[in-house]
């Protein structure tokens, strides 16, 4: 039993994976026309769709807004019920239903034309009523239902989604959205603390563990240990000259053995440390950390002298 579960599962997966895999070969210039209609809107985006496709909607509409189109959902029953009003000349509206038949999305539909409000069409049948009412159709046709019985919305509601985040990336594609302009819209949580947060946000900048090249390694171990940042900053006349991690004790210690107790800070530094600026982005201090397979930055003012440290953990 446990593997027919596990094999329905994969099934499942690949049947949806192959119904977006099927949506690549299908988008032509009514995709294109679709992008340039939402990018030269000059009021709101709206999505709109009965069911299933509404929930799948109500994503796109997030998604989309989130990366620079002012966009939100209305649902096709509530706009009978006063929220018409709030679609107006300027704005540009697509509408999803799988048949491109959904009854009540339909009786929406010249609403809206006779405002003279655009609608991009998302259904499975280009010559559906739907498509007929649209200034542009996006097929979204999938071969069947993910789910063992066909019936329930698994493949096309997948598909749908992914169509949607197409238009998304596009969109940030032709609006040359930045990482800049999607934190502002991601303030909150840890993607908008790596986003917007500056590193002198979130460095240790007291009871920094300075040495000095002449003083002793030895010596040096109470250092880290004391700051326990696992690093000491090296600096001469105030500037910085080097790093000694807990790592360089170590290998010292293998590599010098009996001499350990005589080194110098100077003997085992690392001169070329990794450094930030205390005004650059923590994202931007992330990356540095990765790339370079390091765990802790020194901090430099505007000065470029050490004020501090930043290291992988205060990143998350």
């Amino acid at each position: 039993m446990t593997d027919n579960l596990i094999e329905t599962g994969r099934r499942c997966l690949r049947d949806e994976a192959e119904a977006i895999l099927a949506l690549a070969s299908r988008l032509d210039d009514d995709f294109t026309k679709a992008v340039e209609l939402i990018y030269n809107c000059s009021g709101k985006f709206v999505v709109t769709g009965v069911g299933k496709s509404g929930h799948i909607g109500s994503k796109i509409a997030a998604t989309l807004a989130s990366t620079g189109t002012p966009s939100f959902f209305v649902n096709p029953l509530d706009a009978y019920h006063g929220d018409l009003g709030m679609i107006q000349r300027g704005d540009v509206v697509l509408a999803i239903s799988y048949s491109g038949m959904t009854d009540e999305l339909l009786r929406f539909m010249p609403l809206l034309q006779r405002r003279g409000i655009p609608i991009i069409g998302m259904s499975s049948n280009s010559r559906s009523p739907l498509a007929r009412l649209s200034v542009c159709h996006l097929n979204i046709a999938v071969d069947h239902e993910a789910d063992p019985l066909g019936l329930a919305p698994t493949s096309s509601t997948t598909a749908t989604l992914a169509m949607g985040d197409a238009l998304a990336c596009a969109l940030i594609k032709r609006r040359n959205f930045k990482a800049s302009d999607f934190a502002q819209y991601h303030p909150g949580g840890s993607l908008g603390k790596r986003l917007l947060a500056r590193v002198e946000d979130y460095m240790v900048s007291v009871d920094l563990p300075f040495v000095t090249p002449t003083d002793l390694v030895s010596d040096t171990i109470i250092v880290i240990s004391r700051a326990k940042q696992g690093i000491a900053i090296v600096v001469e006349k105030g500037a910085l000259v080097g790093v000694v991690t807990d790592g360089d004790v170590r290998r010292a210690m293998q590599n010098f053995k009996h001499r350990f107790f005589s080194l110098t800070v100077g003997e085992v530094m690392s001169c070329h440390p990794k450094t930030i600026r205390r005004s650059e982005s923590l994202s931007r201090a992330s990356e540095l950390m990765r790339l370079n397979s390091i765990h802790t930055l020194v901090v430099l003012d505007d000065e470029g002298m050490p004020c501090g440290l930043i290291d992988s953990f205060a990143c998350l």
